[in-house]
């Protein structure tokens, strides 16, 4: 009977995962394995929904006849001896781009090849795989997007992949302990249950997505970061060019980590200025939400309260930092980095160089009045109010300049002139 190992990385799921999906079609018995590697930086909220998201794949492989089995360790060191240990032939995988998981898949690759094991990695984290997609330029990348969203909307979209019916798992494999305490709501079969909810909603995306205190943006992005979800079934799901239009930055951004593994510490535009002030009491303010704008401080509170921070509020705090205090988007994309439950590597880092003039925006000096994005996108101010509770008492778009009411008691002036 032939076996094979799934090592699972970032797509936590049983739908539409090419690596199971062809380990189960080649194979007569399949060992899914997770490892847990200490090296990782993480934080509480993504070690919760992270535990959530492993309890709800067990249970989904259990339902198939199938297991968990859970390691702490090297990833390879532990995919490769449990393979030799359970006589398989392979090892199947999701592909990633980022230093680590480059670094993890050549190893993998070098250890499988010393134990004569086939390894077989899958595009599964995008629509487009990564280095699909090349200008008629030349280059390896797109560095501008709407090119690329042409490029990527003309391109051929994999089909979506079901479920398997069975995975048999061989005996006496010992499948370990899942870690805990772990977070409602993560995991595949909340993700999918809030995929087709908010799916019906989705035509309305274009229209509402900006609206701070109105919420209605998917609350997807941490169930595409950890895979519980699959962009493809997300895109086959909703309604919305708008949204497709986001799943499609999420690839494009992977393509240019792909072109530019520099890319979460050195400026992506060739020759571009970097003159940024060292003031760390200026960039403490701005993570403890006491930068005495209010529509910045919210954003900064919700993002170490939830793991999340609203689309919109990401870029007014991110510019608010890089282009009003002018301190490193290094620093601002490393604090997102430690509370985001959807901090990946591409898109934090993609999107920071955007807001800060470094990266691939074609409009590099472009910068977000906090101000007057309140007043756009949080009229009434209930985004503020929710988030920043000393200025509960002040009535309506008030809430945006509270110094201009008698200021709110507890809460600081601003720390710059906007």
């Amino acid at each position: 009977m032939r076996t094979a190992v799934v090592l699972f990385t970032r797509d936590l799921r049983v739908h539409d995962n090419p690596a199971l999906h062809a380990a189960c079609a080649a194979a007569d018995r399949v060992v899914p394995l997770f490892v847990r590697d200490p090296s990782v930086p993480s934080s509480p909220h993504r070690d919760a929904f992270l535990a959530e998201a492993l309890a709800d794949l067990r249970a989904s492989l259990r339902q198939r006849g199938g297991d968990l089995v859970i390691r702490t360790g090297d990833p390879v060191r532990e995919a490769v001896s449990l393979a030799t240990a359970v006589g398989a032939f392979g090892i199947a995988a999701a592909s990633d781009v980022s230093a680590y998981a480059a670094r993890r898949q050549r190893r993998l690759a070098d250890a499988c090849a010393a134990e004569r094991l086939s390894l077989k990695l899958f595009d599964s984290l995008t629509i487009v795989p990564p280095g699909q997609l090349r200008p008629g330029s030349g280059g390896d990348h797109y560095k501008v997007f709407t090119p690329y969203w042409r490029a990527w909307l003309a391109a051929k979209h994999r089909a979506e992949l079901a479920a398997p019916g069975r995975v048999t798992l061989p005996d006496g494999v010992a499948c370990g302990r899942l870690p805990g305490p772990t977070r409602p709501g993560g995991g595949e079969t909340a993700g999918r249950r809030r995929l087709q909810a908010w799916a019906p909603d989705s035509p309305a995306y274009a229209d509402h997505h900006d609206d701070l205190a109105g919420d209605r943006t998917s609350r997807l992005s941490a169930y595409l970061h950890f895979g519980c979800v699959s962009p493809v079934s997300v895109a086959a799901a909703v309604d919305s060019d708008a949204l497709v239009r986001q799943l499609c930055w999420r690839d494009f951004y992977q393509q240019v980590l792909l072109g530019f593994p520099e890319l979460p510490a050195k400026a992506y535009r060739p020759g571009v200025r970097e003159e940024w002030k060292a003031d760390p009491e200026a960039l403490a303010a701005w993570q403890a939400g006491q930068t005495g704008v209010p529509i910045v401080d919210a954003g900064m509170r919700q993002l170490a309260a939830e793991g999340f921070m609203h689309n919109r509020a990401r870029l007014i705090t991110a510019s608010f930092l890089t282009k009003h205090l002018w301190v490193d988007w290094r620093d601002g994309a490393a604090w997102y980095a430690s509370l985001l439950l959807d901090a990946d590597i591409a898109n934090n880092n993609g999107n920071w160089q955007w807001v800060a003039g470094t990266g691939n925006d074609s409009r590099p000096y472009r910068r977000f009045n906090p101000l007057r994005q309140a007043d756009r996108y949080d009229p009434a101010g209930d985004y503020v109010r929710r988030y920043v509770p000393e200025l509960a008492g002040l009535a309506g778009a008030a809430a945006h300049r509270p110094w201009e009411h008698g200021g709110a008691k507890g809460y600081p002036r601003p720390i710059v002139d906007i």
